[in-house]
């Protein structure tokens, strides 16, 4: 792990330590691993929070069971580094859910300026936004029930019916079994006329007064129908607004003559940018929100003028460059001209010389001036050659340079020498 931090083009030397406790079979006797980490930066150079939040992910990553907020990462000048993500506000929020109210408060502000701006003139409106968020995890399940709902509406879940049908004819036996069956009825103590309708239907009396039945029926039906109910589930987002309040203040629209105050917009115009403020940032009237826009006169801050130095007057900076330009084209005129095409014109305009080196014709004199009989013998022999060479080419030249050489090497060491003291 170290090595890997250290391929951060930041981190020079990193140091990992890692406290890894002994498994436990007791719950409780348990703990989480930690970890530590030590960078050495370049000179000059420093980490940026998404870096740091980088290498604590790295090294939880790479550990089982370790939490990202049980790595430390501290620089050589004892900086800790991962303060600023595990700090929290007194309301218990940490950074990241600070920078991300403030984001959005600043976003919902730049919303209103941006629908604002092109009806009153760009700087003569100023927004401020307040977000109440909740950072709150919370899971709910319920379970209802529909009170007897109608049973078109609910879903049959099983049904029975039961028919059950006796008939017989007029021998079999009817009535109720026992020994009052077998005797005879007693006196009728009304007439038969008077007896109400139907009194008698379904059983006719057979011979010795016995009940005669014609027949008998039953039937029954059950139907079970499902239980109407409904389970929700929900789980709340994080960060969800809770409750927006945004305060607006509006320039007085600027007087068309010079002269002239500056006038206070009308109800009717207030009342439209109120309108646009609360579709612009969402208003819900149900959660809470609150929009308040005031129509004021901005107090124009006059700058103090300072007298700018020389080097610092946009003119001046201005007029520098160009004369700076202006001198490196010249420059470089003068060089290409001067310092290349004069040369060249003068080496095309330079006559072809058709005379003996230097050194063959010093060293001829330097022979000359030797003294000596060989000497004298020796430079008559090299004049000759000499004079023949001359009506050669360079080249021709040179050959019979190296040839001289060959042939008179102590005259040659001697002309040497004579050009050594002279310098």
């Amino acid at each position: 792990m170290a090595r890997t931090i250290q391929a951060l083009a930041s981190v020079e030397v990193a140091r990992v330590h890692l406290a890894i406790p002994k498994p436990s079979v007791f719950v409780r006797d348990q703990q989480k691993p930690s970890a530590s980490v030590m960078v050495n930066l370049y000179s000059g150079r420093t980490l940026e929070p998404g870096h740091v939040s980088s290498i604590v992910h790295l090294v939880s990553s790479s550990v089982p069971e370790l939490n990202p907020a049980y790595v430390t990462v501290v620089d050589q000048a004892g900086n800790l580094l991962t303060a600023k993500n595990q700090s929290s506000s007194p309301q218990g929020l940490n950074s990241s859910q600070l920078d991300y109210i403030r984001d959005m408060e600043a976003y919902y502000a730049r919303r209103i300026e941006a629908i604002i701006a092109p009806i009153v003139g760009d700087g003569n409106v100023r927004s401020e936004v307040r977000a109440d968020l909740d950072f709150s995890e919370s899971e709910s399940t319920s379970e209802s029930f529909k009170p007897n709902p109608t049973p078109e509406n609910q879903a049959v879940r099983s049904q029975q019916s039961v028919t059950d049908t006796n008939g017989g004819t007029g021998n079999q036996a009817a009535g109720v079994p026992g020994a009052l069956t077998n005797q005879p009825p007693g006196a009728a103590t009304a007439p038969l006329a008077n007896a109400p309708a139907g009194a008698n239907a379904g059983a006719t009396t057979g011979p010795g007064g016995a009940a005669t039945g014609t027949g008998s029926s039953r039937r029954e039906s059950t139907t079970n129908f499902e239980v109407d109910k409904t389970i929700r589930h929900v789980k709340e987002p994080l960060g969800r607004i809770k409750r927006l309040s945004a305060a607006i203040v509006v320039n007085y629209r600027a007087a068309q003559e010079a002269d002239a105050k500056p006038t206070p917009l009308s109800p009717d115009e207030l009342t439209q940018i109120g309108n646009l403020v609360k579709e612009a940032m969402g208003y819900n009237q149900a959660r809470g929100d609150t929009v308040n826009v005031v129509n004021a006169a901005f107090t124009r801050i006059k700058e103090d003028e300072v007298d700018l130095p020389l080097w610092k007057d946009p003119e001046n900076i201005t007029l520098v460059k160009e004369l700076l330009k202006n001198l490196l084209v010249f420059g470089l005129a003068f060089y290409l001209v001067f310092g290349v095409l004069r040369p060249l014109l003068r080496d095309l305009m330079k006559p072809i010389e058709t005379a003996t080196p230097e050194g063959a014709s010093f060293g001829l004199d330097g022979l000359e001036g030797l003294g000596g009989e060989g000497g004298g013998a020796g430079g008559a022999e090299g004049g000759a050659q000499g004079a023949a060479a001359r009506k050669g080419s360079y080249e021709e030249n040179l050959r019979a340079a190296r040839e001289f050489a060959k042939q008179n090497p102590k005259v040659v060491a001697d002309v040497v020498k004579e050009w050594t003291a002279k310098e």
